[in-house]
């Protein structure tokens, strides 16, 4: 889990600087379709990182199942409205 927020953290910092960079190029009055096209790629890494997490929740519940057989349903039906919601 550890390399798994590692790497989480890494490419939300990305976004973080992507993200700094799309608000220089509206200072700047950078052209629409160069903003869209960061914001799109700002989007896309936030998107995996989303995807990440809600891998590795289930990938913790189907590995370390609750005790309880409701808790356990609860915490898989939780996990796939993240995945619908997306």
């Amino acid at each position: 889990m550890e390399e798994t927020n590692k790497k989480l953290l890494n490419r939300l910092k990305r976004s973080e600087g992507q993200l700094r960079g799309i608000q220089k190029m509206i200072e700047e009055d950078q052209g629409c379709m160069d903003v869209m096209t960061q914001l799109s790629a700002v989007r896309s890494s936030i998107d995996r990182v989303m995807g990440i997490l809600v891998a590795e929740n289930l990938k913790a519940c189907i590995q370390n199942p609750a005790d309880n057989a409701e808790e356990q349903s609860k915490k898989l039906d939780q996990a796939i409205q993240m995945i619908i919601k997306k």
